[in-house]
């Protein structure tokens, strides 16, 4: 028997297969990330096609093959229109995808991770921060167990003077323990602020060179951790 089963997902990234099909990579609620065939949506006369782009929000109803799963129904439960009109939030918003797809084990549920991605891109819909993608990148690193220590120097515990960041060290250092890259003071409390479970403070705070020095720091350390570039990462001024 077809083992059917029904999933709200975002999806993550697509690429063609064959004349007419796509393979859809998504990040659902409850089985974790998978891969699965959406046949025939590349055809103008594909009944749900344009559902399963990049950023959208679906529900979906598919079976289960041996590799891969093939989506039989795809219903919209939101496609985030302000995402894809505007290219700088696309841009914010692939890098939330791809960090998602390249963290993210196949086959593995996590609601928490589908909660923040899905958060992450109805803030970024609502207003264009430049710290919703740092602040997404900080919080996931931290949910996957590689918090960087920002509330004292990650060599010696001192709390005060706080103004470098090193990647080996996986955080914070104070002046005794200088290495790595300096970091200003303003940008000292936006880590701790998105860190300390005060990310709505942070985002209340208007765009500064402070939040750029962040959104740097941030991309670095989960790069740091993946061993690579982000892709959708390079279209955005690094600085």
């Amino acid at each position: 028997m077809v083992a059917l089963y029904r999933e709200h997902a975002v999806v993550l990234r697509t690429h063609k297969l064959g004349e007419a099909d796509r393979i859809v990579v998504l990040y659902t609620r409850g089985r974790g990330k998978l891969r699965a065939v959406a046949k025939g949506v590349r055809k103008t006369t594909s009944r749900f096609g344009a559902r399963l782009e990049p950023t959208g929000h679906v529900a979906l109803q598919l079976y289960e093959g041996r590799e891969l799963d093939t989506v039989t129904q795809a219903e919209s439960v939101d496609q985030f229109p302000r995402l894809r009109t505007d290219l700088d939030r696309l841009a914010r918003a692939h890098a939330l995808l791809e960090a998602v797809d390249q963290l993210a084990p196949e086959r593995q549920p996590d609601a928490q991770v589908y909660a923040m991605l899905l958060g992450a891109l109805r803030t970024l819909a609502v207003r264009d921060h430049p710290l919703v993608v740092p602040a997404f990148f900080l919080k996931l690193l931290a949910h996957e167990g590689f918090r960087p220590v920002t509330d004292a120097c990650a060599a010696c515990g001192e709390t005060d003077g706080l103004a470098w960041f090193d990647l080996v060290e996986g955080g914070l250092l104070c002046d005794d323990h200088r290495r790595g890259t300096p970091v200003g003071p303003e940008a000292v409390v936006l880590l701790q602020l998105v860190l300390g479970g005060r990310l709505g403070e942070a985002l209340n705070q208007p765009g500064s060179p402070a939040g750029r020095e962040v959104e740097l720091l941030a991309t670095r350390t989960l790069e740091h951790h993946l061993e690579r570039r982000l892709r959708s990462v390079s279209v955005l001024d690094r600085g």
